[in-house]
């Protein structure tokens, strides 16, 4: 039995992915994330196997909430001993954003998952970099006003991480909608399957 490598996260719509995409740009040696790969991880859950995966999927079917309206309001870096080691987009509203993770973090920790200890930065990663990549300087010069109008995120999605040589590619596992109100939220408990997936992980 293998074990798969999961994640939780939301899925910005084509046109704030496509806006994301123009702005990568400009950073030498950037490992720039496409289009699949642009995600805002809600929860970074690790490799499991296909019994727990069963079990994560279905305390996910529990999560309920609402559709999360959302924006794009500028960019960040993460470092490491004081080297970038990624670039990302920055997404408001946070509170909203961070009382999701929460429940989906609840629900992962239902399944067996231990508790998430880093702090939570809603945001989209762009670029991955290695230590001779860089300068950010002029890209976050740059990119700094990076915007976008609001929009909608309304599934929360269980991912397979699939690591190979060329970076990871994310497949969707399993949707789960959010609904337009939190009151519709509890009436319905629907969970929706990611095209072309089985019944489970």
């Amino acid at each position: 039995m293998s074990d798969r490598r999961l994640f939780v996260a939301l899925r910005p719509p084509l046109a704030v992915r496509q806006q994301l995409l123009a702005a990568m740009e400009g950073v030498a040696g950037a490992r720039w994330q496409d289009d699949d790969q642009l995600h805002l991880t809600l929860r970074f859950i690790g490799e499991v196997d296909r019994h727990q995966a069963n079990d994560i999927a279905a305390a996910l079917g529990a999560v309920h909430g609402s559709a999360v309206t959302a924006r794009i309001v500028g960019v960040g870096t993460f470092a490491r001993r004081g080297a970038v080691h990624s670039l990302w987009a920055r997404v408001e509203p946070a509170g909203a954003l961070t009382a999701l993770h929460h429940k989906v973090n609840a629900a992962v920790q239902r399944a067996g998952i231990a508790p998430e200890t880093r702090a939570f930065v809603p945001h989209i990663t762009l670029a991955r970099l290695n230590r001779s990549a860089g300068p950010v300087d002029a890209f976050l010069a740059r990119s700094g006003s990076l915007s976008t109008p609001d929009f909608v995120m309304d599934h929360v999605i269980l991912y397979e991480s699939e690591l190979g040589p060329d970076g990871a590619r994310y497949h969707p596992v399993m949707r789960y909608r959010l609904l337009a109100t939190s009151a519709a939220a509890t009436a319905d408990t629907s969970r929706q399957h990611a095209s072309n997936s089985g019944a489970s992980p």
